[in-house]
């Protein structure tokens, strides 16, 4: 039988003809990997810590025979689950990615291969995914694009805004959904942050689906939103891009907010996170605001903490900017996003 590996390169792979299986721990796979990839694990996160741990304080060889101890009971089901989805895509060929494109994609690969499943062993492994990661967001750096920023106070529906017009086709970069945070205090509430390199990863495919706009659409955001750092070529279009300043009225906002953190399902959450802002609102205000979390007025507590701590915060940061502003105000989110959409038209197609 046949053992040799084939190597294919990142540059060879397409959806159309390839199968992604990543055989790297559970935790490397959530912090990033490449999308449609199907996670395959042949170590969980305990055991890929011990056989590190014995590779440095032992040997490489003992690493390895308690390596082949772990993965050899699970090449059944290896081998079964790749078949599956073989039979279910018949015309694609399987490859088998790892951190370095090294020994447990390669172990993996050659076992398949055995068994009469070509298998395909990724160049570089995902490290390879990364650098191409690395130098498009540079290339970016150099070359950017003009920016339209979608701009208001909290709650003014920026989120909803952005999504309508990426299901429209509207080159969006939805950087808060990309991160995984709603890009405050209370952002990570109901979300899953992602990791900068899984960050790094969506922006890169999202940019790469774009790379034929001439126009990015984003939210003005913080530098940092949750655990990871926006490109500055992104940040340096916020301030010299074309503002869209969205204004609803006030009561409008506090229900929009309390309908996306349904405080009912994370009433501890919004009490822990409001815990952190004690040393950054008035004790008076503070007392107001714990009254209503009693009582579970959130419309109340939203209230207030727009009032005291976030509208008083946009206000600051918007003296830096310098930039064209065009102003759209909506007594209804439809009425709201059609007098956005004709300003983005205008801005598109002058």
């Amino acid at each position: 039988m046949n053992t040799d590996i084939q190597i294919i390169t990142l540059d060879e792979i397409d959806a159309e003809s390839h199968l992604l299986f990543d055989v790297r721990s559970p935790k490397e796979h959530e912090e990033y990997h490449i999308p449609g990839a199907e996670r395959l694990s042949i170590f969980s996160n305990e055991e890929r810590a011990e056989i590190g741990t014995i590779y440095k304080q032992v040997s490489k060889e003992k690493a390895m025979e308690r390596g082949l101890e772990i993965v050899s009971p699970k090449l059944p089901h290896f081998f079964k689950r790749i078949k599956e989805k073989i039979e279910q895509n018949p015309d694609k060929q399987v490859v088998i990615y790892c951190a370095r494109g090294g020994m447990r994609s390669k172990s993996i690969a050659q076992t398949m291969n055995m068994m009469g499943i070509k298998c395909l062993q990724l160049e570089g492994g995902i490290r390879s995914y990364r650098k191409r990661v690395e130098e498009l967001l540079e290339r970016f750096e150099q070359f950017p694009k003009q920016i339209i920023v979608i701009e208001g106070y909290t709650g003014t529906m920026k989120t909803k805004i952005l999504d309508r017009l990426e299901s429209e086709g509207y080159p969006v970069v939805n950087l808060e959904k990309m991160a995984g945070h709603k890009g405050s205090i209370f952002g990570r509430i109901g979300e899953d942050p992602a990791s900068q390199k899984k960050f790094e990863s969506l922006l890169y495919e999202r940019l790469q689906q774009l790379q034929t706009s001439a126009t990015l659409i984003i939210e003005s955001e913080s530098k940092r939103i949750g655990r990871v750092v926006v490109p500055d070529f992104l940040l340096e279009g916020k301030y010299s891009g074309t503002r869209i300043h969205v204004t609803i009225p006030f009561p409008m906002r506090v229900k929009y907010i309390c309908d996306v953190y349904d405080p009912h399902l994370y009433k501890e959450e919004i009490k822990e996170a409001i815990t952190k802002l004690t040393k950054r609102i008035h004790p008076e205000i503070m007392t107001g605001i714990h009254e209503a979390l009693s009582q579970s007025d959130y419309e109340e507590v939203v209230s207030f903490l727009l009032e005291n701590y976030y509208d008083p915060k946009y206000n600051f940061a918007e003296q830096k900017y310098d930039s064209e502003c065009l102003h759209v105000q909506g007594e209804s989110f439809d009425h709201l996003y059609n007098q956005i959409k004709i300003k983005v038209n205008t801005l598109l197609f002058q």
